[in-house]
């Protein structure tokens, strides 16, 4: 099944995802999902400036390959799932989202206008499904960026579903029955902390037996009750998982050192004041939050390292 898109708003393919699941390459963007169970192929293009083209191909279960063996129950995908496929792409991708608003009432602010001249196709890289962004979300918590890429590369090529071999083999996020069936010791082999593994597992857990429905921001009071799950966990599932551009995870590490620059701190920022810095820019602080860091990480990468917040050094 095919669709060509034409984005209403300036669009470019990005990146591939850092834990390698969507690949770009000779500007192809390519991820290996499943749907209801039935495994699909996504590819996206732009055959010519201002058109994207998605196709999403069922594969023949037999060819996928299953660490914990193979689904007697999976079927070749039908139309339905082909169409939901190429939906889910769409929406990870950015492809129908709307910018003008935005870009009208920020091009001429002093942070973000000249950021919007200069990516003007910017916006968060999402993931297909809500349970992809918050498993990423538990598992990055309190930790680097790199470091939380690696351990979810090895989770999903332990538990993963693999299409081919090798170093070109295409791999999909495991689900949350196949997390919520492991122990949290073999959760915490990947290198993730035991608190974290256990949290994992928990959230799993929870979505499997529909105890919150984290597509929905109604969930949220649900997950928020669980341990080591906090606001930040939330709104990373927010703005990549449910596509909420208010959705500001103001406790990522990467905003508080760009809040201690550009309000000179003189160290890193703490969380109220990274949501008082985004506040002018709602109902956008999380496509302000992630532009922002998009346009000017590299600068603040090559500056003086800031010190930890008195809140921080006293916790």
């Amino acid at each position: 099944m095919e669709q060509e898109v034409r984005p209403v708003s300036p669009y470019r393919l990005g990146r591939g995802s850092s834990d390698r699941t969507l690949r770009v390459r000779q500007r192809i963007a390519t991820r290996f999902l499943h749907v209801e169970g039935s495994p699909v192929l996504v590819r996206a293009w732009e055959p010519g400036p201002g058109r994207l083209k998605l196709r999403a191909q069922a594969l023949d279960p037999r060819a996928v390959t299953l660490p914990l063996g193979p689904d007697p129950e999976a079927r070749p995908a039908g139309r339905a799932q082909l169409r939901l496929a190429l939906e889910r792409m769409r929406f990870a991708l950015g492809v129908d989202d709307d910018l003008a608003g935005f870009h009208r009432r920020f091009r001429r602010d002093p942070l973000l206008g000249p950021l919007i001249r200069r990516l003007p196709a910017h916006r968060p890289l999402r993931k297909p499904w809500p349970w992809e962004a918050l498993a990423t979300a538990v598992v990055g918590q309190l930790i680097e960026a790199d470091r939380a890429a690696l351990i979810e590369r090895r989770i999903i090529g332990r538990w993963g579903a693999r299409m081919g071999e090798g170093r070109q083999a295409l791999r999909d996020v495991p689900g949350a029955a196949v997390i919520a069936g492991r122990a949290p010791a073999e959760l915490a082999a990947m290198d993730l902390a035991p608190v974290r593994a256990a949290a994992l597992r928990r959230v799993a857990i929870e979505v499997v037996r529909e105890r919150c429905p984290i597509d929905d921001s109604a969930g949220d009071r649900r997950l928020l009750s669980l341990s080591q799950i906090g606001p930040w966990t939330v709104q990373c599932l927010g703005l990549y998982g449910r596509g909420e551009m208010d959705s500001l995870p103001a406790g990522d590490l990467a905003y508080i050192k760009l809040v201690g620059h550009l309000a000179n701190l003189g160290r890193r920022a703490t969380i109220p004041e990274v949501e008082e810095f985004y506040a002018p820019y709602e109902p956008y602080r999380g496509l302000a939050g992630t532009l922002s860091v998009a346009g000017l990480h590299g600068a603040v990468a090559k500056g003086r390292p800031l010190p930890l917040s008195p809140e921080a050094r006293a916790a």
